[in-house]
């Protein structure tokens, strides 16, 4: 079968040097595992960092990807919940399932855990024509979700799901700030928050504000304004106004890191919290430390989450209350030129899909 290969890494982030279209062989699935075709895939930052051989030295030959859809095609003799024809999507959290914090519903949490497509190989990933999992990694995508939605949704759905009603406990009424609206899990994150009722701020550069917006952000902001943060903290008054409520944010969900992360601290009212899965603008942030003690923020990091709010999360988009945002759909044979667009982050707005000839 077909694959997205590449044998060396590329620290340069020259990846039309690396990344091949090779023949690899097709998967014969272990008892518990689950085959199915791939009919998309999605690209995640974590691809960059693989072929960048940091900060984890991924096994080569390697296939990258950690999101897909497809039909099943074949499963192990001691599958019970998959058959032969199902829709599916991956869930990309490889957990031991055994460990205290597994056993604990904290599968996020697993000291072995590992990020299939990224930390896994060699040539185990999403960017082949088939893939194999196990069946408590993968999921039935629900009716009236298509497989390009159901494979930008599988990571970055979690990731949002699991940062706000996982770790924040959002709750409806809220003011919650969505930093990088136009991101896959911004993106995700307006649409979770407006699920909960709640009012939502959304920072974008200025071409994606007005689809932030569309999305159900009720306010849109520029962050690459240096006053952006007045300006946020500004709306936040309006509408504190109209609740009889002090000012500031109840939950930041930030994932840009280092350049706006103090920002943040100081928007957010009195026992608010700000949650953070990455640091894609760099990872030192300066912060003031009064914010954090004076006011008794809470600051949680957020890595992933379980099948169980996967499958929430796609649940409602067969409700048709999530949708995916999706960018552009590029071949096999477009790899290169597909992870470029995701690291220059150039008019992108939501995720880029990747597919097999015929998909």
């Amino acid at each position: 079968m077909k694959a997205v290969v590449y044998d060396e890494y590329a620290p340069d982030d020259n990846y039309a040097k690396i990344l091949k279209v090779k023949d690899i062989d097709e998967p014969k699935p272990k008892p518990d595992e689950v085959i199915f075709t791939n009919k998309a895939s999605a690209l995640n930052y974590n691809d960059i960092w693989g072929m960048r051989g940091v900060p984890v030295a991924v096994p080569l030959p390697h296939v990258s990807g950690s999101d897909v859809a497809g039909d099943v095609i074949a499963v192990g003799e001691d599958v019970t919940n998959f058959k032969v024809g199902d829709r599916v999507v991956s869930h990309s959290n490889l957990a031991c399932r055994v460990c205290k914090a597994c056993t604990d519903g904290r599968e996020f949490d697993c000291t072995k855990r590992q990020v299939w497509g990224f930390q896994t190989g060699p040539l185990w990933g999403a960017y082949s024509e088939q893939i194999h999992l196990p069946e408590v990694n993968v999921s039935k995508i629900p009716e009236g979700v298509s497989y390009d939605e159901a494979a930008a949704a599988s990571m970055t759905l979690l990731t949002s799901w699991h940062m706000l009603v996982g770790r924040a406990k959002i709750q409806p009424g809220q003011t919650v700030l969505i930093m990088g609206g136009g991101s896959g899990v911004g993106s995700f994150g307006i649409q979770i928050a407006k699920l909960y009722n709640c009012d939502v701020i959304a920072t974008a550069s200025p071409d994606k504000l007005d689809k932030c917006r569309e999305l159900g952000a009720d306010y849109a902001v520029d962050h690459r304004k240096d006053d952006w943060s007045k300006e946020v903290f500004k709306i936040s008054k309006e509408i504190a106004k109209t609740k009889g409520e002090a000012p500031g944010i109840d939950i930041a969900f930030d994932h840009i890191g280092e350049t706006h992360f103090n920002k943040q601290l100081t928007l957010l009212k009195y026992g608010a919290t700000l949650v953070s899965c990455g640091a894609t603008t760099g990872y030192d942030a300066k912060i003031d430390l009064r914010h954090i003690f004076f006011k008794g923020i809470n600051v949680l990091g957020s890595t992933q989450g379980t099948k169980a709010e996967l499958d929430q999360g796609l649940y409602w988009m067969g409700q048709g209350k999530i949708k995916a945002a999706i960018d552009s759909v590029y071949s096999f044979e477009q790899a290169a030129e597909a992870h470029t667009k995701m690291l220059t982050g150039k008019g992108l707005f939501g995720k880029i899909l990747m597919k097999p000839e015929g998909a």
